[in-house]
Formats: C-alpha cells, structure tokens, sequence
C-alpha cells in the first residue's frame, strides 16, 4: 500500500503510527516533494467522494482564494493536479484499487486490518 502526505502533518502521522503499530508495510509518498499524476487523483476518486479528498479547510484553499471561485468537480481536479497540498491527508491506495482518505481509527480498522 501507499500512504501520501506530508511529514508533519499530524493526522499522517497517526496514520503511519497506525500502520508501524500493526506491522503493516507501506511506501511513504511525500506530496511536497514528489509529483502526484491527474491519473491517480482520478484514480482515487473513483472510491472516494470529491468533497473528502479536496481539502477545502487547508491553508492554501485560503490563502488562494478558490472559495470565491466556487469551483465545479472538474475545475477541483484541475486544482488537486496542480497543487497536491489541497489534497486531504493522509491518502492511502490499497492493493485493492480502494482509496482511503483521512485519518480516522474505526476506518481502518475495517479497511487495513
């Protein structure tokens, strides 16, 4: 499985936590330093729903303004492409094709375990 995010981000780190504590193995992606593809945000949201992944709280939905351009799901993608940290963290793709987005501990106890 991959889990994406961004080092400091406290929710990936209760995720990678998570993870370590349950001996399950993982590739780290970190979204400030490695490119993520449009085909695997697409990808993503064919299991999770626009509005978990695109991260309309984060700090650059603000400081960019996007909440005054009332974005459709296409012009969302086009933003998610161009600049990852709107991405809600942490992702994690499973061998599964599924996508699981955000922390939360009930969650993945049903998915991950």
């Amino acid at each position: 499985m991959k889990l994406y995010g961004i080092k400091n981000c406290d929710s990936v780190k209760k995720a990678i936590k998570f993870l370590n504590e349950h001996n399950l193995e993982y590739q780290f992606v970190d979204l400030k330093s490695q490119t993520i593809e449009c085909d695997t945000i697409n990808d993503w949201l064919k299991s999770v729903e626009m509005k978990k992944l695109f991260n309309s709280r984060s700090t650059t939905y603000r400081n960019l303004k996007l909440k005054e351009l009332n974005l459709d799901d296409t012009a969302k993608i086009e933003w998610l492409c161009k600049e990852p940290m709107l991405i809600k963290r942490p992702v994690i793709e499973l061998k599964s094709g599924s996508t699981v987005v955000g922390f939360n501990q009930d969650e993945y106890n049903q998915k991950l375990l």
